[in-house]
């Protein structure tokens, strides 16, 4: 049997391409999801950050959504009645005080996941990492908790409030595909 001068080189480009597409594989924790086509990726890794996708902002916005996935590592990133508490207190009501939200909890794939959902003035998230705190008006942050096997994955989908409604089946799109890797 003869082999082609091509098939060691092909073998091999097959490879590494099946490597490289494994490393881009959206997974972390021993969860995988999938992402909105229309959602862009962006490049790059930051600290705490599994993915970051942004959302183009909706006609009579002028700012995009912003959906990240975030995984501390297993045991670290708080509690989830303690994220609950601190994404209600970056959307605050136009009385200063934090806005309404209204909180879920459901089983997808055998995995508890909560959600919550807000509109207000945004705050973000503050703190020692962030020069200033701009206050964005009109948002809403739309969050998910996936408990997996490998620690809490945290969702947090925030942005103009009309883009985040046009947006928000793709974000359960996204929820909803969170299941454990095989």
């Amino acid at each position: 049997m003869r082999v082609s001068v091509y098939t060691l080189p092909m073998r091999i480009l097959s490879a590494v391409l099946l490597l490289v597409a494994s490393s881009l594989a959206q997974s972390v924790a021993g969860l995988k999801w999938t992402a909105p086509a229309a959602w862009k990726a962006e490049e790059g890794s930051r600290p705490m950050r599994a993915a970051t996708y942004t959302v183009a902002p909706t006609a009579g916005d002028d700012a995009n959504a912003e959906c990240v996935v975030y995984f501390f590592g297993a045991g670290q990133g708080g509690s989830v009645e303690a994220n609950l508490d601190r994404w209600k207190g970056q959307i605050v009501a136009p009385d200063g005080k934090p806005a309404e939200a209204r909180t879920a909890k459901r089983t997808l794939h055998d995995l508890p996941v909560t959600t919550i959902d807000s509109s207000g003035d945004y705050s973000g998230m503050g703190g020692p990492m962030t020069a200033s705190k701009a206050v964005h008006n009109n948002y809403r942050l739309l969050g998910a908790i996936i408990e997996g096997p490998g620690g809490n994955v945290f969702l947090k989908f925030t942005g103009p409030a009309k883009t985040i409604a046009a947006s928000q089946s793709d974000f359960e799109k996204l929820v909803n595909s969170f299941e454990k890797e095989k």
